[in-house]
């Protein structure tokens, strides 16, 4: 069946808060070379989002300035090329953008199936997070079983998701959160131990217990010293975003005294080949643990298409636990 010609979209009317979000018609995207088109049932809604709609976080040349960074539903079309599905196959994917729409376009390399029997809604809410913390904390910070390691924002979607992947994977996990409710559902996932930083001090607990192997950070600001602090010789931050400031004053003779590392990265703008290399890895290494329910997405909330505004509301609140997602059809 021919795509249709016209779809129902959410769009930034111009740079602002939550209500620049409006519902819009726009042209359905054809499938390019090596791509698919996905009728999308469920998007996942991120803090990238929010970073698009208030004019601080173009979408790379070529992508869709719809925000949008993950959905899942079924593949409706193929372009040219295509090996990896068909048409009717149920996906979940991540997107260069373009997610809050009723069709989505991405590489067939940055699709997943869907994990066995669980619900679009759900689906929808994995690629942004998992592709995001398998490559910060597996790829790059290199964690590996039996060490400490400490995730900022614990009970948002990354945090659900790295607490639950360090615990399977052998790993001592510490994750901080700012009340006793998001504590406690740190707990709930395992975590051995949940700091709530409004009363307590993460520097004082990880250096108690020697110092932590790797931090996932995405505060920044004066975390940033704090965390060196919290660091284990030879130990690893890896930042990824900042939800205060990327500047800050400090002194970093530790990091040659102690053999620290600091690294980072941000997954929009990484090569389509970068991006297919993550996706193999979870398809290998984690899309089995989904399949068995052994881990699996934290759910906040779910708001109609209509509402992407609303959805943004919640997550700019900070008082959602887990993954809020936009029910597309």
């Amino acid at each position: 069946m021919p795509l249709p010609s016209v779809m129902r979209a959410v769009e930034i009317s111009s740079p602002g808060g939550p209500e620049v979000l409006r519902v819009t018609d726009r042209p359905v995207p054809e499938p390019l070379a090596g791509q698919i088109v996905i009728a999308v049932d469920f998007a996942g809604v991120n803090r990238p989002d929010a970073l698009q709609r208030a004019g601080n976080y173009a979408p790379p040349p070529g992508a869709s300035d719809l925000p949008g960074l993950e959905a899942a539903g079924v593949v409706a079309a193929v372009g040219p090329g295509v090996t990896k599905w068909a048409v009717g196959d149920a996906v979940c994917a991540l997107l260069p953008g373009g997610g809050y729409a009723e069709f989505a376009r991405t590489h067939q390399d940055h699709a997943l199936p869907v994990p066995a029997g669980m619900s679009m809604d759900r689906a929808a809410a994995l690629c942004e997070t998992f592709f995001t913390v398998w490559s910060n904390v597996f790829m790059r910070g290199r964690l590996s079983g039996g060490e400490r390691f400490l995730v900022h924002g614990g009970s948002s979607g990354i945090g659900t998701t790295a607490i639950q992947l360090a615990n399977h994977f052998g790993n001592r996990v510490f994750a901080t959160a700012g009340t006793a409710e998001k504590c406690a559902a740190c707990m709930e996932l395992r975590a051995e131990r949940a700091i709530n930083y409004r009363e307590e001090d993460f520097v004082e607990i990880l250096r108690a217990e020697g110092g932590a192997d790797l931090i996932l950070d995405m505060v920044g600001g004066d975390y940033i010293p704090r965390n060196i602090k919290a660091l284990a010789d030879d130990g690893r931050l890896v930042q990824i975003a900042f939800l205060q400031s990327p500047k800050v004053e400090m002194n970093l003779a530790p990091l040659m005294v102690r053999r620290l590392t600091i690294t980072g990265s941000t997954l929009r703008p990484q090569s389509d080949a970068a991006k297919a290399d993550i996706a193999g890895q979870l398809l290998e290494k984690v899309w089995p643990l989904l399949d068995a329910g052994r881990i699996g997405p934290v759910m906040d909330s779910e708001f109609p298409l209509d509402d992407a505004a609303g959805a943004h509301a919640r997550m700019e609140s900070s008082a959602h636990i887990g993954k809020i997602v936009l029910k597309v059809r």
